[in-house]
């Protein structure tokens, strides 16, 4: 197999509905922890990208119907670089707690991602086209999760 992704970015939106406002003291512990996660992912190997408004995270930033989903939105120069990061470093810790701050999502997929050019900043338009194309029709090369995953659409099995 051919793994040049030198040509393509892994584009990642993940998603969740928030249990209570960012502002109620229930939120307070990860609201606390998402300047350093944030400060994580960019220093991590392969990182190129997040979306964010002037406070420095996206928690602001509404992209859906349903007030209550916050939107993470990042680009990563690989799968593998993606998956160190949400999986091996102190990001980890807080993926394994989502359920006290987040409810359950049956309706959307949570994690969505795709292949962009190198270069290439996806839109939150872009992303919601992929969740719903994902939620839709299951996995496949244009928007998948963790599993199954696909490579870039230059690479050979």
């Amino acid at each position: 197999m051919t793994n040049d992704t030198s040509r393509w970015h892994l584009a990642q939106i993940n998603i969740g509905r928030l249990r209570h406002p960012v502002d109620d003291p229930r939120s307070a512990e990860f609201m606390d922890n998402l300047d350093p996660i944030n400060e994580l992912a960019e220093r991590s190997p392969g990182y190129v990208w997040r979306l964010q408004d002037d406070s420095g995270n996206a928690t602001a930033i509404r992209a859906f119907d349903d007030e209550t989903i916050l939107p993470n939105l990042t680009v990563w120069e690989s799968l593998e670089s993606l998956k160190a990061y949400v999986f091996k470093t102190d990001h980890g810790r807080f993926l394994r707690r989502r359920r006290e701050w987040f409810e359950g999502m049956d309706d959307l997929p949570v994690v969505t991602m795709w292949w962009i050019p190198e270069g290439h900043t996806p839109t939150l338009e872009e992303a919601k086209e992929r969740i719903d194309h994902l939620a839709v029709n299951g996995p496949s090369e244009y928007a998948f999760s963790f599993h199954p995953t696909f490579g870039p659409p230059d690479s050979h099995d």
